[in-house]
């Protein structure tokens, strides 16, 4: 596990007051949109997303109790346990519907460990609790999607969030995923059929368009 505290460069007794402020300065001055370099911001995003799970966690009183416990424990020394350890608060913060922690967690899960699609399905799951995150929740489900083409539940999770958004043919292709991996899928045909509810008008020509000429 990160150290907090030295990510936001502050003492172990810093007070809520110096947790806000040392957080300002980082958002301030070390922001990714900051940066033009590509590798910079790569970095400097890496960075933030960590100090923003910095300042989630030692800005709540109870999250921090939690944190300063579990200095006591065995620190988490690979990328694998950090994001395990990360995906499993993420999962904390997502049943007491703090999205906001939840997410940033879930991003240091899928960076951590980024070939781990549920890692990423978790992401695409809590970026989807807030519509101003939908287009990023979307990109989360198609990579989780790349590493895990066959699980159709998540095909049908990626339609419902492109149908909410209006995106009705990409929306399409999606529940036509799910129903390819899964043809008796009652999620996939139903989502299907709310697209369109109603029965194409037939085409010019045929009887139909022969009676229409009598």
């Amino acid at each position: 596990m990160a150290d907090y505290y030295e990510i936001l460069g502050i003492a172990r007794t810093a007070s809520s007051a110096e947790v806000r402020k040392a957080y300002a300065v980082i958002a301030r001055e070390r922001h990714p949109d900051r940066f033009t370099d590509p590798e910079q911001r790569k970095a400097a995003q890496a960075y933030f997303t960590d100090a923003t799970s910095a300042f989630n966690t030692l800005a709540s009183d109870t999250q921090r109790r939690e944190y300063d416990l579990s200095l006591s424990r065995p620190r988490l020394d690979t990328p694998e346990r950090i994001a395990e350890d990360a995906f499993k608060r993420g999962q904390a913060a997502m049943e007491q519907k703090d999205f906001h922690t939840a997410v940033e967690l879930f991003k240091v899960a899928a960076d951590r460990q980024p070939a781990k699609a549920l890692h990423h399905a978790a992401l695409a799951q809590a970026l989807a609790r807030n519509p101003r995150w939908a287009r990023e929740a979307a990109t989360a489900w198609e990579t989780a999607l790349k590493m895990s083409p066959k699980n159709a539940a998540w095909h049908v999770e990626l339609g419902r969030l492109l149908a909410a958004q209006g995106l009705k043919l990409r929306a399409r292709r999606a529940f036509e995923a799910a129903l390819a991996v899964a043809p008796d899928d009652a999620s996939a045909r139903e989502e299907l059929l709310a697209l369109d509810p109603e029965p194409p008008a037939p085409a010019p020509g045929g009887l139909s368009g022969l009676l229409r000429r009598k």
